[in-house]
C-alpha cells in the first residue's frame, strides 16, 4: 500500500538557492525560483492573493479531490515563485501542514473503513457459512489485500498426525510452500502455537528465536519470504492453527495491521468451529429425512432444555427434593429418569461418569454421577431413552448436578437437626439440664411432644469388623440412619456406648415390641447390617422426673444384651417380651423394673385404694387358682374374690391367667414380698 509521508513537504527548500530534484515522471526538475507556474495552480494562486487568510484554500481544492501527497507542496512553490510575501509563504506551510494532517486522518479512517467492511463481510459469510474452505479463502485474501502483502496464508493443526498443514494460500507461487507440512513447534509457526501470541519477524533467516528446520526453510527460501507475522488461531485454550502474512522484502508490521491480522484469525476461528459444530449435528441427524425435520426437532430439544432449566430452578426455590428432580427430567427427556444410591447404580458406568464428567451410555440407559467432590452420592439413571443427543445428555447431566446440590443442601441440614436432636437426648439421659420450660421449647421446634408416651430404643450393629475405620464409619451410618428415622417420627436420637439410642413416640394401638422390630428391619436395611434393638417399657410424662429416660434407656441396653446372648441378633424385642427371663439372662438385675412391668398396676391401685387385691392374688396362686378355696383362706364371700379377680383381669389383662403369665406374677408378688421394694408407678 503507497505511504504518506508529511515531513516529504517540508524537506523541500526555498526558491533561492534550492537544489535540483528529480521530477515525479523522472525529468529533472528546474531551480524553484526560474521554475514556471503550472496552469492548473495558478487559478489557486490568484485566489490567495487578495485574502492572505485565504491560503488553505488550495489545499482544500486538493483534498476534495483527492490529490496525491506530492501535490501539496504546488501551493507553497507557486507562492515563492511568485514572490509572495514571507507572511503568506508561511501561511500557506501552516496551511500545507494541516492539509496533509487531515489527509492522513481521511486516509486513516478509509483504511479503517475497508477493514471493518472487510471484517463485516468476513463475518457476513461466516453466518451464512456452507463451505469452510470458501470461507478460510476470502478470510486469507482480505487479510493479504488490506495489509498490502505479497502472501498471506493458513496453517491448521492435525491431531492424528501430530503436525501441522497448510490449509489455505493466497499468492504463493511455490508448490513446496503450499504443501509444507511442520513438526509442532517448529518455525515460527510453531512459536506462536507454544505462546498463543501473535510473532512478528522483519527477517525470517536472521531471526534465531524460533526452530529452524531444513524442510521448512526451504520452502519458505522457495517462496522467496522475508517479513512474516503470524497470530493463533485459538478455541477457548486451544490453538488450532496460525494465520500468516508475508512479504519478499524485509518489512515492520504496524500495530494495526497486527491487531487486524488477529481479527481475521478470531473470524477464521470461528469458522473453523461452525464447522465442526455444523458438521456434528449433520452427522447427528444423518438418519433424518428432511431439513425441516431437523430444525423443528432441534428446536424442540432446545425447549425441552429450556424448560428443564426452569423446572429445575423453581424446584430448588420451593424446596423440592431428588425425586421431584427426577420426575421433572422424566417429562422433559420423554423417558424414566430415577436417583439410585451409589451401591445400586452399575458400577463401571458409575466411575466412568465421575472421571468425565458426562453421562454415559450403559446398554440402553444413561448414567449420571451425582457426586460432591470424590464422593459418590448416587446416580441419575436415564432409561427407554438409548439415542440421547447432545442438548438432553447436557440437560441429564444438569439436573444430575441440582441433586448433588439438593442433597449436599439436605445433608448439611439434616447434620444440624440430627446434632440438635442428639444434645436434646443426651440432655434428658444425662439429667444435665432440668429446665422443664426450657426443654419444651427445644422439643418443640423439633417437633417431639415430651408428654406423650414414648419408648427408649437401644440400637447396635452386628456385622463387627477388625478395620477400626470401617467399624466407625458403620456407627456413623447407623447414627445417621436413626437420626433420620427419629425424624421423620417426631423423635429424638443420639449415639451413645458403641451404638446408637432413640426415643420414639408410640402411636395409639402400637407396643413397644412393634416398635422395635420395625426399627431394627429399618436401620438393618438403612445400613445394610444387622442390627438388633431393645426397647424399654413405654414411658410418659418424660420429665416428670430427672431419671425417667435414663431408666428406661437403662431398661432398652439390658434387652438389647438379652436378645444377644439368646442369639436373636439383628432382631428387635421389649423388656416386656421376657418375663423373669430378663432378670436371668441381663447383666444388671432390674427387680424393681421388672415388678413394676408385671404387677405395678395392681401395687398402685391398693396404695391409691386402699384395697387387698395383692394379697388376694397371693392367696389365689396359694389355693391352687381356686376362688372357692381363696375365699376360705381370705374368710370373705366368693364374691368378693370374683370382684376383686376381675379387677385384676382389667389391670393386667385378660391374659393374666395364662401359664406364662401367670408363672411371672407369682414371680413379682414373691419378689416383691421379699425384697420390700416398691416398684416404680406402672404406665397407664
Amino acid at each position: 500500500m503507497p505511504r504518506d509521508h508529511p515531513q516529504s513537504a517540508e524537506r523541500l527548500g526555498p526558491a533561492a538557492g534550492a537544489p535540483d530534484r528529480p521530477a515525479p515522471d523522472g525529468a529533472r526538475r528546474v531551480p524553484d525560483a526560474a521554475r514556471p507556474v503550472p496552469q492548473a495552480a495558478r487559478p489557486a494562486l490568484d485566489a490567495a492573493r487578495p485574502a492572505p487568510d485565504a491560503a488553505e484554500a488550495p489545499f482544500l481544492e486538493l483534498l476534495a479531490r483527492g490529490a496525491p501527497a506530492e501535490a501539496y507542496e504546488q501551493p507553497v512553490l507557486l507562492a515563492r515563485a511568485e514572490g509572495l510575501p514571507a507572511e503568506r509563504v508561511a501561511a500557506l506551510e501552516r496551511a500545507k501542514l494541516l492539509a496533509l494532517r487531515v489527509r492522513s486522518e481521511m486516509e486513516g479512517r478509509r483504511r479503517r473503513e475497508a477493514e471493518l467492511s472487510a471484517l463485516f463481510e468476513t463475518a457476513h459469510d461466516l453466518a451464512g457459512l456452507r463451505d469452510l474452505d470458501a470461507v478460510l479463502r476470502a478470510i486469507v485474501q482480505r487479510a493479504r489485500s488490506l495489509l498490502g502483502t505479497d502472501v498471506a496464508y493458513l496453517s491448521l493443526n492435525d491431531p492424528a498426525r501430530g503436525d501441522t498443514y497448510m490449509r489455505v494460500t493466497e499468492g504463493s507461487v511455490a508448490a513446496r510452500f503450499q504443501q509444507l507440512r511442520l513438526g509442532m513447534g517448529e518455525g515460527l509457526g510453531g512459536l506462536v502455537a507454544q505462546t498463543a501470541r501473535p510473532y512478528v519477524t522483519d527477517d525470517y533467516f536472521r531471526d534465531g528465536r524460533f526452530q529452524h528446520t531444513r524442510s521448512i526453510d526451504s520452502g519458505v527460501r522457495d517462496e522467496g519470504l522475508v517479513a512474516i507475522v503470524g497470530v493463533p488461531l485459538t478455541l477457548g485454550d486451544h490453538v488450532i492453527g496460525v494465520l500468516f502474512a508475508a512479504d519478499r522484502r524485509s518489512r515492520v508490521f504496524e500495530r494495526e495491521q497486527i491487531a487486524l491480522l488477529g481479527s481475521f484469525a478470531a473470524l477464521a476461528a470461528a469458522a473453523i468451529d461452525t464447522a465442526n459444530l455444523l458438521a456434528e449435528t449433520r452427522s447427528a441427524l444423518a438418519g433424518l429425512e428432511r431439513a425441516n425435520e431437523i430444525i423443528q426437532d432441534r428446536s424442540a430439544v432446545i425447549e425441552r432444555a429450556s424448560d428443564v432449566h426452569d423446572r429445575l430452578a423453581e424446584l430448588v426455590l420451593r424446596g423440592g427434593g431428588v425425586h421431584d428432580v427426577a420426575a421433572a427430567v422424566s417429562e422433559v427427556l420423554d423417558g424414566t429418569v430415577e436417583f439410585t444410591e451409589a451401591p445400586a447404580a452399575p458400577a463401571e458406568a458409575l466411575e466412568s461418569s465421575r472421571a468425565e464428567g458426562h453421562a454415559v451410555r450403559h446398554g440402553d440407559s444413561w448414567t449420571a454421577a451425582v457426586a460432591a467432590g470424590d464422593e459418590l452420592l448416587g446416580a441419575l439413571v436415564l432409561r427407554g431413552h438409548p439415542d440421547l443427543d447432545p442438548v438432553d445428555q447436557r440437560t441429564l447431566e444438569r439436573a444430575a448436578m441440582v441433586t448433588s446440590l439438593l442433597l449436599l443442601a439436605r445433608r448439611s441440614a439434616a447434620e444440624a437437626e440430627q446434632r440438635v436432636r442428639g444434645e436434646l437426648l443426651d440432655d434428658l439421659l444425662d439429667a444435665r439440664d432440668r429446665d422443664i420450660r426450657l426443654l419444651r421449647e427445644r422439643a418443640t421446634r423439633l417437633s417431639a411432644d415430651l408428654d406423650a408416651t414414648h419408648a427408649v430404643l437401644a440400637a447396635r450393629l452386628e456385622g463387627g469388623t477388625a478395620d477400626a475405620d470401617q467399624e466407625a464409619d458403620a456407627r456413623r451410618r447407623l447414627w445417621a440412619a436413626a437420626s433420620h428415622l427419629a425424624a421423620t417420627r417426631q423423635g429424638l436420637a443420639a449415639a451413645r456406648d458403641g451404638g446408637t439410642v432413640l426415643l420414639l413416640p408410640l402411636a395409639p394401638g402400637d407396643t413397644a415390641t412393634g416398635l422395635a422390630r420395625r426399627t431394627a428391619r429399618e436401620l438393618g436395611t438403612a445400613v445394610h447390617e444387622p442390627v438388633t434393638v431393645g426397647a424399654s417399657a413405654p414411658v410418659g410424662q418424660l420429665l416428670a422426673r430427672p431419671d425417667t429416660v435414663a431408666t428406661a434407656y437403662a431398661e432398652a441396653r439390658r434387652c438389647l444384651d438379652t436378645l444377644r446372648l439368646l442369639g436373636r441378633c439383628g432382631d428387635g424385642s421389649a423388656a416386656e417380651d421376657f418375663g423373669f427371663l430378663g432378670l436371668l439372662l441381663a447383666g444388671e438385675r432390674d427387680i424393681a423394673g421388672f415388678v413394676g412391668r408385671t404387677i405395678g398396676r395392681v401395687v398402685a391401685y391398693d396404695d391409691r385404694r386402699g384395697t387387698e387385691l395383692l394379697r388376694t392374688l397371693d392367696a389365689y396362686f396359694a389355693c391352687g387358682m381356686s376362688p372357692a378355696r381363696t375365699k376360705d383362706e381370705l374368710h370373705v364371700h366368693v364374691n368378693t374374690v370374683a370382684q376383686r379377680l376381675d379387677r385384676v383381669g382389667r389391670l393386667l389383662g385378660d391374659d393374666w391367667q395364662s401359664p406364662a403369665r401367670a408363672l411371672e406374677i407369682q414371680l413379682a408378688l414373691r419378689l416383691h414380698r421379699l425384697s420390700g421394694i416398691t416398684p416404680p408407678p406402672a404406665q397407664p
